[in-house]
């Protein structure tokens, strides 16, 4: 059991050195990194769309897309005007910093946005430093409001909680209120959204904390 212990510490230390490296790549380019984390069909995919609508205008943005199998998110996205890489797994079920440092040469330095959007998993992607400088955790509805506790760590390692499929709370055994406490409980640093795709609450204030956040990323810088 000890060996087995000291290889997972080995393992995540080499994708930490590499994550350092890359978050110095990024940030000296005054891009943000943002590591979109949950489960399969929370609606990652749906929130970078319109991320993408919102932002695209005033910012470049590029997006890397984790899967097991496919480019059917990468599509989604190029669809929008906006780069797109596909890194698929063959099974693995996260990304890791290697995986983003093979395609980082590839992105155009004149990003301000770099979106990842890693496996859907609540359990193995939060292991896992990409080199991000914003981690997201989406919760939605249909998932039910225990998952905070049920895989902490997700919620440990996030910056931020984003609540998505709101329109459906109403229709379903959902309190947001407990699931929100029982993120804080976790991480009481955690910022809070709820949003919905559907009616568009909640999108415009995450879009203004991704904007707030490059600015502190490049007034740091300066």
């Amino acid at each position: 059991m000890k060996k087995e212990v000291i290889v997972l510490k080995d393992l995540l230390g080499t994708n930490d050195q590499v994550a350092a490296g890359i978050r110095r790549q990024v940030e000296s380019l005054g891009i943000l990194a943002v590591n979109l984390l949950s489960s399969p069909g929370s609606g990652k995919t749906t929130l970078l769309e319109q991320l993408v609508d919102m932002l695209k205008g005033r910012y470049k943005l590029a997006v890397i897309e984790g899967d097991i199998e496919t480019e059917r998110d990468a599509e989604r996205i190029r669809a929008k005007g906006v780069q797109a890489w596909q890194i698929t797994t063959g099974g693995a079920c996260h990304l890791e910093a290697k995986m983003i440092g093979k395609v980082l040469p590839a992105i155009p330095a004149d990003v301000d946005f770099l979106f990842i959007e890693n496996v859907g998993n609540l359990v193995c992607p939060a292991s896992f430093d990409l080199g991000e400088r914003i981690r997201c955790v989406l919760l939605s509805t249909p998932e039910g409001d225990d998952k905070p506790k049920k895989y902490p760590k997700a919620f440990l390692t996030a910056h931020c909680l984003i609540l998505t499929k709101m329109d459906l709370a109403g229709l379903l055994d959902f309190d947001p209120e407990k699931a929100r406490q029982e993120a804080l409980s976790i991480n009481p640093k955690l910022e809070l959204f709820s949003t919905s795709a559907v009616d568009g609450r909640g999108l415009e204030e995450v879009a203004g904390y991704l904007v707030r956040s490059l600015e502190q990323l490049r007034s740091g810088r300066a």
